[in-house]
């Protein structure tokens, strides 16, 4: 079918999935690891981390940049942008599109970014600081800012149509794939959109620290339990997700060979101050993306917990969970128990939401035992069954709260 003959229909759908992630390169092996719990959460390896109070974190392990970004930008930019440059690649491969076969300007790219390239950043100050400016490289002005990641991927591919970077940690993930839903609705055709993170050097892991709810807890096992009674914070980490997103009609007229499902529904909301005594807005964006699919509560056959491992704000996501499906009503779970939160790398939950669609099983949460002051239903072994419609929760420090609803293809 020519591109003069296919009527767009707003209908965005995923048709290729790249993943980057701690306890698997590359979809398939990241999907099997998460539905045999196998976890991707171990001591701290990419630096000394002996003199930090934490120790765990979700590193990728065997990714070799040289492997999948040419060697000239292996120097230019960061190993975030490494990783989102090979999982945009795999994603890419997966939906079987040549960018260069597409119109000009209707392929785009809208990723999520948290804290920009930090190790590249990190390493460009210790030049500053031990040896003078005239050792600080020229692309450190463009590899540490958050749309570099956005930028390759256009450059890479010829993507010139509407390109950005949302930031709101793991909301932003979230957001970015509900932005290319908006630009399907418009003249694009296809976004490359998800998130990837790598923040793990001194100046990332010291950066993170600030917030205080990173676990100090010696024992791996034990240091990411989100929803239990023995939660003392979340485990940082690295990698992430790409997807295509499509229109469904040029989707099926050039023959994409998957269809995952589609992006049906979207909101967002911000906090309020604490001290205004408001309650928090987690509930509204929920309800809101519901409302935006056209979707019932009971339709929802799983919820993707953003799971922040800290006690009151498990207690506000289980809360919100129980007022809008009722309590224990909705199975619920948490894979990133085996990968780390990723900030903007929590586009690996849509993908992995997607998955789940596919193959009918709800992946496991790790580790955790959900306590009694949770009303939800927190699956802690891999349960098969129809999905249709799955929803995704995220926060992201500061306020930031996202929901997205993926539905299985027409």
């Amino acid at each position: 079918m020519s591109s003069a003959t296919v009527q767009a229909t707003g209908t965005a759908v995923v048709t290729g999935i790249g993943v980057v992630a701690p306890n698997g390169l590359g979809t398939e092996d990241y999907w099997s690891a998460t539905l045999r719990g196998e976890t991707g959460i171990r001591p701290i390896t990419r630096f000394d981390a002996s003199g930090y109070p934490v120790r765990h974190a979700g590193q990728v392990e065997g990714f070799d940049s040289a492997d999948h970004v040419p060697s000239r930008l292996v120097s230019q930019t960061d190993h975030w942008t490494h990783m989102g440059l090979a999982a945009a690649d795999m994603a890419l491969e997966d939906a079987a599109v040549v960018p260069a076969d597409l119109p000009e300007y209707t392929a785009a790219v809208v990723t999520a970014s948290s804290s920009g390239g930090t190790e590249f950043g990190q390493q460009e100050i210790e030049r500053l600081w031990s040896k003078g400016p005239s050792w600080v490289g020229a692309y450190q002005s463009i590899a540490w800012f958050y749309a570099a990641t956005t930028g390759q991927i256009s450059i890479r591919h010829g993507m010139r149509g509407p390109c950005g970077v949302i930031a709101a940690e793991q909301a932003g993930a979230l957001d970015a794939v509900a932005q290319a839903r908006r630009l399907i609705r418009g003249d694009s055709r296809l976004i490359v959109t998800g998130g990837t993170d790598a923040s793990l050097c001194p100046y990332g892991l010291t950066a993170q620290l600030s917030n205080g709810m990173l676990s100090p807890a010696e024992d791996g096992a034990r240091a990411y339990l989100p929803f239990d009674a023995d939660a003392t914070g979340y485990v940082p980490g690295e990698g992430g997700a790409m997807l295509i997103v499509e229109d469904a009609a040029y989707a099926d007229g050039r023959g994409a060979p998957h269809r995952y499902g589609e992006i049906a529904g979207h909101a967002a909301s911000f906090d309020p101050a604490p001290e205004t005594g408001r309650p928090p807005a987690l509930r509204r964006a929920i309800e809101q993306a519901l409302d935006d699919a056209g979707t019932l509560p009971a339709d929802i056959d799983v919820v993707f917990a953003d799971a922040a491992g800290v006690p009151a704000l498990d207690r506000i996501e289980s809360a919100a969970l129980a007022e809008v499906f009722g309590p224990r009503a909705v199975p619920v779970t948490a894979p990133k128990t085996m990968t780390g939160r990723m900030y903007s790398g929590a586009a690996l939950d849509v993908a992995t939401a997607l998955l789940s669609i596919r193959d009918g099983v709800i992946p496991p949460t790790v580790g955790a035992r959900c306590g009694d002051e949770h009303p939800i239903d927190l699956v802690g072994q891999a349960r098969h069954g129809t999905i249709r419609n799955a929803l995704v929760v995220a926060r992201g420090y500061g306020g930031f709260n996202s929901a997205l609803v993926v539905r299985a293809p027409r």
